[in-house]
């Protein structure tokens, strides 16, 4: 079994707590997992989360990935990276901090790329850090992406990527992610609907071992109502899922987005009419993912040549240093990184 990476995340947020909490509580889940990042910032978050009464959580430096595999339970093996930033002050947003982030990401990405590791799962980082610390991409899809092209020697554009969430009710998949509302609308067109049609179903078919049942959202309400709402859906969205559905996809749409995920939502009482929904932008595809529970949710980044998973929530400067984080979005995200390995 080759080891799993953890990226320590924006070591001012909660990142560092979850960590800590998830190598503590879910010790079967964390076997052979391993943090990248810096000794100092998880032994400040293993003395955060410290309860009376609670075991405590000793963390172990770490030569090289392998080791993880021979560290006890209920202790954190770091590899310690060069020149990465010590831990930054609880809750307040620092370029050290975004450095260190993204630095431990690149780090965590290299190696998978090598093989070196089997997937990594990556802690929140603080998109303001990232900025502040003069890393030219918003968040980890991007610079994923990047780093992937880079490997392959490909260029960006020839790398496309969809960030997907899932939890253990619903999926769904992004046309576009970070970016204004604005320039998500304008990002809805054809190619970048049945792009995102077709990175969907190569990823989720060898996930789910045949082919999946794809939902697409509408852009307007009532998916534009036959063009009194908007003709994105006529002239865009519909063409794009002919197009998929000429390649032999199984796709359904464009579906009034005030439903869709409703129709795909899987129960004990109902399985869901779906695998998965496309949505345009957004926040119309992660808001009903989240609603379901944030301690459910896992981000995936469809379309990279590694397997990254991620809790679902952000670095929440506004109880970092408490103790009180939950770990379990980041143990789902663990458990399918595992699953996506085999």
């Amino acid at each position: 079994m080759k080891p799993l990476a953890i990226t320590q995340g924006d070591s001012a947020g909660i990142g560092p707590e979850t960590v800590a909490k998830a190598f503590r509580d879910a010790q079967s889940d964390l076997r052979g997992c391993f943090v990248a990042g810096d000794v100092a910032t998880l032994r400040r978050a293993a003395h955060a989360i410290a309860r009376p009464g609670v075991p405590t959580v000793p963390v172990a430096q770490i030569a090289a990935p392998a080791d993880a595999l021979d560290v006890p339970p209920r202790c954190i093996p770091v590899l310690q990276l060069p020149g990465i930033a010590g831990p930054q002050p609880w809750g307040q947003v620092s370029a050290d901090a975004g450095r260190a982030a993204a630095d431990s990401v690149v780090w965590a990405a290299r190696a998978a790329l090598r093989g070196e590791v089997a997937a990594l799962v990556t802690a929140p980082l603080h998109k303001e850090a990232l900025s502040a610390a003069g890393v030219a991409f918003p968040g980890h899809t991007e610079l994923l992406q990047a780093e992937a092209a880079g490997h392959q020697g490909i260029p960006l554009a020839e790398m496309p990527v969809r960030m997907m969430l899932a939890n253990d009710e619903l999926r769904t998949v992004l046309v576009s992610i970070h970016m204004s509302l604005r320039d998500a609308i304008a990002a809805v067109t054809f190619d970048n609907v049945l792009q995102t049609l077709q990175i969907t179903h190569a990823a989720l078919l060898r996930s789910l071992g045949r082919a999946p049942r794809i939902a697409v959202a509408g852009l307007n309400p009532h998916a534009g109502e036959g063009g009194l709402f908007g003709h994105e859906e006529d002239a865009i969205i519909t063409p794009a899922i002919a197009a998929a559905r000429a390649n032999g996809l199984d796709v359904h749409g464009p579906l009034a987005p005030d439903t869709v995920f409703m129709r795909a939502r899987s129960t004990p009482q109902r399985p869901g009419e779906f695998d998965v929904v496309i949505a345009m932008y957004h926040d119309q595809g992660l808001i009903p993912v989240k609603y379901l529970g944030v301690d459910k949710g896992v981000n995936v980044t469809l379309g990279l040549p590694l397997v990254r998973t991620s809790p679902d929530h952000g670095t929440a400067f506004d109880i970092a240093g408490q103790g009180v984080a939950d770990p379990a979005s980041l143990i789902e995200a663990v458990r399918m990184a595992r699953s996506l390995c085999r």
